[in-house]
């Protein structure tokens, strides 16, 4: 996984922790938050996000290694093309999922304490 997707997971992994260890102890008594109780349960937020940074690296390595085989001759432009779709789009789903959370941050940061 590339180091800054690393940090990032890992800074969410620790605002979860903290998240549901202060303040949710309720709502983590009554089954967890919606499913993302900050524990190593595969389901959880930061394993999920964590695949999906995953996902999305791989989908990158396969576009760049593609076009690098293109480059010497051993692929074909229509693989070339498919692998560097599949990276667009894949990276469109992280910059959505980016703004999502960017503006849930806002939307806490405006509520009155």
């Amino acid at each position: 996984m590339d180091p800054i997707a690393s940090r990032a997971v890992g800074a969410y992994t620790d605002a979860l922790r903290r998240g549901v260890g202060s303040t949710a102890q309720g709502a983590d008594a009554a089954g967890g938050l919606g499913g993302f109780s900050g524990g190593g349960d595969a389901n959880s937020f930061s394993s999920v996000l964590g695949r999906a940074m995953d996902d999305a690296v791989a989908t990158s390595a396969k576009a760049d290694q593609t076009s690098m085989s293109a480059a010497v001759g051993k692929a074909n432009v229509t693989d070339v093309v498919t692998a560097l779709t599949n990276a667009e789009v894949t990276l469109q789903a992280v910059v959505a999922v980016r703004d999502k959370v960017v503006s849930a941050y806002q939307e806490i940061m405006r509520m009155p304490i």
